[in-house]
């Protein structure tokens, strides 16, 4: 549980050895710049290194003639050694090459699909036996191409007496006749409002010669072609890829390199003829970092703890044991720690772990959930599956204290008798005896988590010297003891009979603790040592924090009663596998067989996603709330793979 060390590195040299040290320090991989500015009360005589970069075009019209050719940029390749006016003629000639047979695909593709356009509309009109090239040039008569629907098609009766209202349907479909009406120049536009209140839909045609089934055949042999031709210019097009692709990634790779690396220049300052870069590095990585600027002459760098500079905030690196890294995925999520928080990353795999098992508990499920997760993570690197391994794991120890195999509840009964000389498992979930125990023993869980929190946030403020927060707040040593106190008072009052809750008591442990928690902002400065302690409006300040106050002691409540959900599972597991026995009883032994299976998918699928995310819930709103911030910057060194 801990951010791991960093170290602030500044170097200073001539600003011919710029290139330099940046190649150095992104080779090393282990450095991150920062805006050398920033560490600087006066920096009116220093000035930003603000260039354009002479490599971004190159690689910009380099990765677009690689899209052009559909390449692709996910391999892992060395960088180039050629010279840079080799590479340079490499991308004019490549990207000469790959615009010329993008632009012949481009043009066979929009030539097909106009082929394919064409084809559909005359498809429409086969079975008309006419010259369309002789009607569409016809000086006497107008000619509508189009679909008219099939109910307004019958409607054409209506309109017997006008000989000119005459629709010949060609093709057919579901809704629509698709075909052509004639009308005379004189009477065009009357036909067309006749044709309009129908609901005909004209459609224009392109001119051709012949019948309709002659110009689609025609068509057709012209798109065969037009497809044939653009089948060759990919093919060339991916010959041409795969006999460059090496070279070319090599001096994409030669290009990015080269580009990250001069845009690390912005970071620097510059003053008259020499330059300061400053960044951080991994307090274990020092050694390899001296020794990459070691090998640079006529520069000077000095290597200082992050914790002595009180200006800036470190960048932020997780370094956790092996069984808790997997759980780094949900503090990344919430937002990594600050540099001089903590990490709560092993908090967060214990509690979590331990809640899941205990609102999951069925020993063949369990099992399944932690094959499932093995398997997610083995096979697809999926992060969630190396979580739901131990959490599979500790659903089967809990399936074994509460003695249910896949819903079934006594089947480990001769175990229990044997190991224990019980008749039965010793605790029976749905018995209302029992749960009772499990809701008082869900309260107890939240009690104690929420105190923990407490603990961790006072070893958090006090690590962070934020006093206010470690000794006089809700979550510090003033809240501790005053949750714990009424913990104290009424467990022992209502669990052993013994009332401890007399006068003293409640004033020393209860009611002054809450005083100071009215009062931390301006105690809190006072124990800082800033002298403006005091509020600026009393009156103000007693009002605003009266109903802060109110509102904290509501959170006590709430977050304690927010554990009940995990009694609730306890019982809503039980419960519903209840459920599919109850729905499989009623089919004979096979049916049985297949109900059971598929309910226990089912109920494994949706209380495992739903446990999953009500633990989540307790740990970001009801522990996270209390002691954590998560406002760090990740850690993301500059790094170069391979030498020039």
């Amino acid at each position: 549980m801990a951010v791991a060390k960093m170290r602030l590195v500044s170097v200073i040299g001539q600003m011919a050895s710029l290139d330099k040290v940046v190649y150095a320090c992104g080779k090393s991989g282990v450095f991150q710049p920062d805006d050398a500015m920033t560490f600087f009360s006066d920096t009116s005589d220093f000035m930003t290194i603000k260039e354009e970069n002479p490599y971004s075009v190159p690689l910009s019209t380099l990765e677009s003639a690689i899209a052009r050719v559909q390449g692709d940029l996910s391999g892992r390749v060395a960088p180039s050694t050629m010279e840079m006016d080799d590479m340079a003629a490499y991308v004019e000639e490549f990207t000469a090459k790959a615009a010329e047979m993008s632009k012949r695909r481009s043009e066979l593709t929009t030539k097909a699909e106009a082929q394919n356009r064409d084809i559909e509309q005359f498809e429409h009109f086969r079975g008309l036996n006419i010259d369309l090239d002789s009607i569409i040039h016809c000086e006497t008569i107008k000619v509508r191409f189009g679909r008219l629907p099939k109910d307004s098609f019958e409607k054409l009766n209506a309109y017997s007496q006008n000989p000119y209202v005459l629709f010949f349907p060609g093709a057919s479909d579901a809704e629509y006749y698709w075909g052509v009406y004639f009308a005379p120049l004189e009477m065009a536009s009357d036909i067309d409002r006749i044709f309009s209140s129908l609901y005909f839909e004209r459609l224009r045609i392109p001119s051709a010669v012949g019948t309709p089934e002659e110009i689609v055949g025609k068509l057709r042999t012209e798109l065969n072609a037009t497809n044939a031709a653009l089948d060759q210019v990919k093919k060339e097009i991916a010959d041409y890829w795969a006999k460059e692709k090496n070279l070319c990634l090599q001096v994409h790779a030669r290009y990015k390199q080269l580009a990250t690396l001069f845009g690390v220049r912005q970071y620097a300052a510059r003053y008259n003829d020499k330059f300061i870069l400053a960044g951080w590095i991994p307090a274990r990585e020092e050694k390899k970092f001296q020794t990459a600027l070691d090998a640079i002459d006529a520069i000077e760098y000095s290597i200082e703890s992050a914790e002595g500079d009180t200006h800036h905030t470190p960048p932020v690196t997780l370094r956790n044991a092996r069984t808790f890294r997997p759980f780094e995925y949900f503090v990344d999520m919430y937002g990594l720690p600050r540099y001089n928080e903590i990490d709560p990353t092993a908090f967060v795999a214990i509690t979590f772990t331990l809640l899941f098992g205990i609102m999951f508990g069925d020993l063949g499920q369990g099992i399944l959930v932690a094959v499932i997760g093995w398997a997610m993570w083995h096979f697809k690197q999926m992060p969630i599956g190396r979580i739901l391994l131990p959490c599979g794991i500790s659903s089967a120890v809990f399936g074994l204290v509460y003695g249910s195999v896949f819903g079934f509840e006594h089947v480990l009964d001769p175990m229990y008798k044997a190991l224990f000389g019980l008749e039965e498992k010793p605790i029976e979930v749905m018995n209302s005896a029992m749960a009772t125990n499990i809701i008082l023993f869900a309260v107890v869980i939240g009690l104690t988590l929420i105190m923990l929190a407490m603990m961790l946030n006072i070893y958090s403020g006090f690590k962070q010297r934020n006093y206010e927060s470690a000794v006089f707040g809700p979550n510090g040593i003033a809240g501790l003891v005053f949750y714990g106190s009424l913990v104290l008072g009424f467990g022992c009052q209502l669990l052993f009979d013994v009332h401890v809750l007399n006068l003293p008591y409640v004033l020393l442990l209860i009611v002054l603790p809450l005083v100071v928690i009215f009062f931390r902002e301006p105690l809190g400065k006072l124990m800082a040592g800033e002298k403006n302690w005091k509020p600026e409006k009393w009156g103000e300040f007693i009002i605003q924090n009266f109903f802060e106050e109110f509102e904290i002691l509501l959170s006590y409540v709430s977050n304690t009663m927010s554990f009940l959900r995990v009694a609730a599972f306890v019982l809503v597991h039980a419960g519903m596998m209840m459920a599919v026995f109850a729905i499989a009883e009623l089919f004979g032994p096979l049916g049985f067989t297949i109900a059971v299976i598929i309910g226990n998918a089912l109920v494994m699928g949706m209380e495992a996603l739903l446990v999953s995310i009500q633990v989540m819930r307790l740990e970001f709103y009801e522990m996270f709330s209390r002691y954590y911030v998560g406002d760090g910057r990740a850690f993301q060194p500059l790094s170069v793979s391979a030498d020039k």
